[in-house]
């Protein structure tokens, strides 16, 4: 099954595509070419953009001390694995110091970096980062892969709290959501929330049914509307009827 993520408010929007973004610096950080280390650099701007939200870090922090809470009245429960319970508060308790620890402007570390600056000023200049436009880039460039994955790795690190405590926020969020085997007719499905609140959908489908789904939603109704692509490309309304799985996730 194909899963789609849809965030249903602005703060998960804002955790999703800061874990999407640092999968991708992980990716290109882990490969040895020069270009790769390219897209890992560029892709270290676009996480400075977006964790600099001045409400980031309170976010965190307040939603690692609401699931503490959460999870230590489970204690009392019989049907609880106290083992596995434990285990995720010890992870709750390491994002959320190491979070509080973090002082001063977020990325401020790369903001003072002239040299970094400079090379992120001529990247936003399609093709603006050739040899004769950056001759010492393009000479650290050149530098070993190892010894240039240790500079990209370094710059990155004062990152890693926030993506540490947002891996954890998604994945009991995921966690908390129910799959329910549902079809859908005339390209579209319509849920009647009736007034619950949500901060998540996941949507399901086996690829080669072909639809790709589409989400909107307010309080009161969570609409699906099923896609297609044509040749080239472009989306088309669904024929059919189809055949997915949908979960609600609220924290």
């Amino acid at each position: 099954m194909l899963l789609y993520e849809y965030p249903l408010n602005e703060r998960i929007r804002t955790l999703l595509r800061l874990e999407d973004t640092f999968e991708r610096f992980d990716y290109f950080a882990s490969q040895d070419h020069a270009l790769a280390h390219h897209s890992a650099l560029g892709t270290l701007f676009d996480i400075l953009e977006i964790a600099s939200r001045s409400d980031l870090k309170t976010d965190l922090l307040q939603e690692l001390e609401r699931q503490r809470q959460t999870l230590n009245n489970f204690r009392s429960s019989p049907d609880v694995a106290l083992e596995a319970l434990d285990s995720i508060l010890r992870d709750i308790d390491k994002a959320w110091t190491a979070v509080n620890a973090m002082t001063g402007k977020t990325g401020q570390h790369l903001r003072d970096n002239e040299w970094l600056m400079s090379i992120r000023s001529r990247t936003i200049i399609a093709g603006g980062a050739c040899e004769f436009d950056l001759p010492s880039y393009y000479a650290w460039q050149n530098r070993p892969a190892d010894s240039r994955r240790a500079d990209i790795l370094a710059w990155a690190a004062p990152f890693r709290p926030l993506y540490d405590s947002l891996s954890i926020v998604l994945r009991l969020l995921r966690e908390s959501g129910h799959r329910q085997l549902l079809t859908a007719s005339n390209n579209g499905f319509q849920l009647q929330l009736a007034g619950k609140t949500y901060q998540m959908a996941q949507v399901r489908v086996a690829p080669e049914q072909g639809a790709i789904p589409e989400v909107s939603a307010n309080k009161y109704v969570l609409w699906i509307r099923f896609t297609t692509q044509g040749g080239d490309l472009r989306p088309k309304a669904f024929e059919g009827q189809v055949d997915f799985e949908l979960s609600l996730c609220n924290l």
